[in-house]
C-alpha cells in the first residue's frame, strides 16, 4: 500500500508524531502520502507518512528506529529527522518512547510525561545543528514544551485502558518527573540504576537526546510520552530486564499509545490552528548566534537556511 501513496505533499504539516520501539505506524489514521526527504544532514530514519483526520488535518509520522527497527539508539539520524519535519512546517512534535521505571509506583505499562531530563549519553551523538564557524546556543532549562506537557496530562489520563494503568506527570506527582537518557544499547548496571534513583530519576530511556535538543534548536514544541515496559535493574525483586519482557509490555502498551495519539490529535488540532501551541519558540534562534558575520562559514550558513530561511543573509559572510 505504501508504494501506491503519492510521494509529494504540498500543504504545511504542523503536527508530527515520532514513534519509538513498538510504535511504527498509526493504524487509526489513513495515510495519504509517503515522503522520502533529503536534508543537508542526510535522510531521516524512515519515510515520513502523512495522514489526514476526518476533517482533513494532516499529521506526519516518523519511525525513530526505522520501519524495521534497524537503527541503534546511538545511530538514529536525529538531525535529519528533525530537519525533515521542520521543512514540512511542523510546529509541534509528540514523541513516544519505551522506558524503564526507576520508581516502584511507576509500574510496567504505565505512561509517564516527563518535564526534565538528565543527559547520560556519551557525546557520540550529533546533538546540535551548529558547528565550528557558526556558533549558537539554545536555552534548555525546560527541555519539553510546558503547554504540551500540561495538555497531555490533562487530556489523556482517562483514555488509558488496563488494570490500574496510570499516567504520571508533574501534575499528578506534584514534583519534577525526570527522564534519564543513557547511551545504550546495553541496559544499566544495578549500581547505575541505583545512582539514577538517588538523583530523583523517574524513568530511563535511550532516545530523548539529542532529539529534544534538536527540536528546541529548530523552534519546534516537543514533548515525549514514555511507556513503561519494566523496572530497571535497581529492583532486585524483579527478574532481570530482557528484550522479551520489554517487547511483551510494548505490545500491551501499543493499544494505549494509539488511544493517546488519537486523543492528542483531537485536542491539538484547534490549538495548532489558533497558534496557542507551537508558536512560543518562533524566532528564538534568530538572535542566538554568537559568531560575527565575518567569521561565519558560508557552507554552514547555507545549511542553516534549510531550517531558517531568511534568518541570516548570505551576503558579506566568510568564504569557505
Amino acid at each position: 500500500m505504501s508504494q501506491q501513496l503519492p510521494h509529494e505533499f504540498k500543504e504545511p504539516v504542523t503536527l508530527a508524531i515520532i514513534g519509538g520501539t513498538g510504535l511504527y505506524k498509526l493504524d487509526s489514521l489513513t495515510p495519504v502520502a509517503q515522503l522520502t526527504i533529503s536534508t543537508p544532514w542526510g535522510f531521516p530514519s524512515s519515510p515520513i507518512t502523512i495522514s489526514r483526520t476526518d476533517d482533513g488535518f494532516p499529521i506526519a509520522f516518523l519511525a525513530r528506529h526505522g520501519q524495521h527497527h534497524q537503527y541503534l539508539p546511538s545511530d538514529v539520524p536525529s538531525q535529519a529527522n528533525i530537519a525533515a519535519l521542520k521543512k514540512l512546517g511542523v510546529k509541534a512534535i509528540v514523541a513516544f518512547s519505551a522506558v524503564g521505571s526507576l520508581q516502584q509506583y511507576i509500574k510496567p505499562r504505565d505512561f509517564v510525561i516527563p518535564n526534565q531530563v538528565i543527559d547520560r549519553t556519551k557525546g557520540i551523538r550529533k546533538s546540535t545543528f551548529f558547528e565550528k564557524g557558526f556558533v549558537a546556543h539554545v536555552g534548555f532549562g525546560e527541555p519539553f514544551d510546558l503547554k504540551l506537557n500540561k495538555l497531555i496530562a490533562d487530556s489523556c489520563a482517562d483514555v488509558l485502558e488496563g488494570e490500574n494503568v496510570k499516567l504520571h506527570s508533574r501534575h499528578t506527582l506534584k514534583d519534577d518527573v525526570t527522564l534519564i537518557c543513557m547511551e545504550g544499547p546495553a541496559f544499566s548496571t544495578r549500581a547505575e540504576s541505583r545512582l539514577y534513583r538517588s538523583w530523583g530519576g523517574s524513568v530511563i530511556n535511550m532516545s530523548c537526546l539529542p532529539e529534544s535538543k534538536l527540536a528546541k534548536e529548530a523552534e519546534i514544541a516537543y514533548q515525549m510520552i514514555c511507556m513503561s515496559t519494566d523496572y530497571d535493574a535497581w529492583n532486585e525483586t524483579e527478574e532481570p530486564v530482557t528484550v522479551e519482557t520489554v517487547v511483551g509490555n510494548l505490545k500491551a502498551n501499543s493499544a494505549n499509545a494509539h488511544r493517546v495519539a488519537v486523543k492528542l490529535i483531537e485536542v491539538l488540532e484547534p490549538k495548532l490552528k489558533s497558534g496557542e501551541i507551537g508558536e512560543d519558540l518562533k524566532h528564538s534562534m534568530k538572535f542566538s548566534v554568537s559568531t560575527a558575520d565575518s567569521g561565519k562559514d558560508r557552507v554552514l550558513l547555507e545549511k542553516m537556511h534549510y531550517l531558517f530561511p531568511g534568518y541570516w543573509p548570505l551576503e558579506n559572510n566568510s568564504t569557505r
